[in-house]
């Protein structure tokens, strides 16, 4: 009980992981990469040229659970013409409030703990506190 109320006490965040994705592609095929990887949180980092080709190398950052149906979206919208590689490159913080639920954290332990059979709101500190 106790270590449940300095969790809640301590202003708890919530961390992702995050890909790093390498994606090649051609020149008139950029537009769709940058509509696709904004609409899934994405960041892009650069866009570099090949030197003596008409191939393109565009880095940018992924939540990871962002990445689920991306190579499609992508390819989709690139008409095939784009090819993504995802590797883990680090964790960031998940934005908003846990313990808000209207927050997008917030939304996220409630899937989470939802999927785990808990109740969906998180405990408030007064059921943990010492009435002594």
């Amino acid at each position: 009980r106790v270590y449940y109320a300095c969790c809640l006490k301590a202003k708890p965040m919530l961390m992702e992981p995050v890909f790093l994705v390498d994606i090649q592609t051609v020149e008139h095929a950029m537009e769709g990469i940058s509509d696709v990887v904004n609409k899934h949180r994405g960041i892009i980092l650069g866009e570099e040229n090949r030197p003596g080709t008409p191939i393109y190398n565009v880095r940018a950052y992924l939540p990871v659970n962002e990445s689920f149906g991306f190579t499609a979206d992508l390819r989709s919208s690139t008409d095939g013409k784009a090819f993504p590689q995802c590797v883990f490159d680090h964790w960031q913080l998940f934005p908003g409030d846990p313990l808000d639920e209207e927050s997008p954290a917030g939304e996220q332990v409630k899937k989470i703990r939802i999927r785990k059979g808990l109740k969906p709101s998180i405990p408030p500190f007064e059921n943990f506190n010492d009435r002594l």
